[in-house]
């Protein structure tokens, strides 16, 4: 769930004239690069929202986009990137790409807005004033939980978002919850697609945005058994299935985990006893292995290592995300030449040692 978030911070307004400027700058100095591959890492909401560790990582990050905004049912949008974070990005030539999203993935929240044209149009002109004052290079739709019934009102959203974005300089893409368009008439596979991975029309998005951000992380999570965060063969069906849908390759930013995952039989305050999987940081994942001499196993076909150990007579999984199943990811990559980037979800639970593989990669 969203932590609580701050109130946006103002300062001064830049004229449009300015701003526009600076992005086609942008723009012809990637092209110049050519079509550089470009780096997006996120920042988190919360305490996970990564400004204490950005000015350290800054030389390896393309695009900073901080998950701070969040949306009503009624178009009100809170939030605001942090004043430390705003300097520090114009300090070091950092693109600000914030997400706006509705807060904990709440799907009446979502739905209401996608129902009401008018409160959607005061999400697309806070986004468009809230981006000229503060010199954002473009904006990111994170709107997930939504049911596959509200895929068209959905594009139709991003649409007039991505029109009056462009038009004021501003970049526009939409993190999609990958699918392969399979899944069983009941079960946990048909809850995923008709509420998360159902809704995105990935060719039309593509057509009026810049790129969307292919979240191929979170293949398990917190409601699955324990597994790999980024499996190989799952990255490579979903970026196939967006290819064969449409997507151009250069408009195809393809998600990759610094998270690692944890699971664990628990007790919740209902009185419900089942197993909880967490993102944890690769600190916490790597002494968790060790406190419990677990041993580390490499399943190179899924390209990450795992371990587990009982407690009292019951396992406990780690999935860890380091260097070594970074670099398997980004082997990947490679495979795909052509690829806008990367967008890597979440910016402090990293291995340190990734940091010198994405610079060898895309630097």
């Amino acid at each position: 769930m969203m932590n609580e978030l701050p109130g946006s911070h103002f300062a001064r307004r830049r004229p449009r004239g300015w701003y526009v400027c600076l992005v086609f700058v942008w723009t012809l100095l990637w092209v110049a690069d050519g079509m550089a591959q470009e780096v997006i890492v996120y920042g988190g909401s919360g305490e996970r929202r990564g400004a204490s560790t950005f000015l350290e990582r800054a030389s390896s990050i393309d695009v900073i986009s901080p998950q701070v905004y969040a949306v009503d049912s009624l178009g009100n949008v809170r939030g605001g990137v942090p004043q430390r974070l705003l300097e520090e990005a114009r300090e070091t030539g950092t693109r600000l790409m914030p997400l706006i999203m509705n807060p904990g993935f709440n799907q009446p929240i979502i739905h209401a807005l996608l129902d009401n044209v008018e409160a959607q149009q005061k999400t697309i002109d806070f986004m468009v004033a809230e981006g000229l004052e503060h010199g954002f290079w473009g904006w990111q739709f994170d709107y997930e939980n939504v049911d596959r019934h509200y895929k068209d009102r959905f594009t139709a959203y991003f649409q007039r978002a991505a029109k009056a974005l462009h038009a004021n300089g501003m970049t526009a893409s939409v993190a999609v919850v990958p699918t392969n368009d399979q899944a069983a008439e009941g079960g946990f596979s048909r809850y995923m697609q008709d509420n998360w991975r159902g809704n995105f029309d990935m060719k039309a998005i593509a057509e009026a945005g810049d790129f969307i951000s292919l979240m191929t992380y979170a293949q398990h999570g917190g409601p699955t058994a324990p597994g790999p965060i980024t499996g190989l063969p799952w990255m490579r069906e979903m970026l196939d299935y967006a290819l064969a849908q449409g997507v151009p390759i250069e408009k195809i930013s393809i998600g990759l985990p610094f998270y690692s995952g944890y699971w664990h039989p628990d007790w919740f305050s209902n009185g419900a006893v089942r197993v909880r999987g967490n993102e944890v940081q690769f600190t916490r994942a790597d002494s968790l292995l060790t406190a419990n001499n677990a041993e580390r196993i490499w399943l190179p076909e899924h390209g990450v290592t795992y371990g587990f150990w009982p407690e009292y007579g019951v396992f406990h999984w780690v999935f860890l995300e380091n260097a070594r199943s970074m670099q398997a990811k980004l082997d990947l990559v490679a495979e795909y030449p052509g690829l806008r980037g990367v967008s890597i979800w979440v910016l402090g639970a990293e291995d340190p040692d990734v940091w010198p593989l994405l610079d060898a990669t895309f630097k």
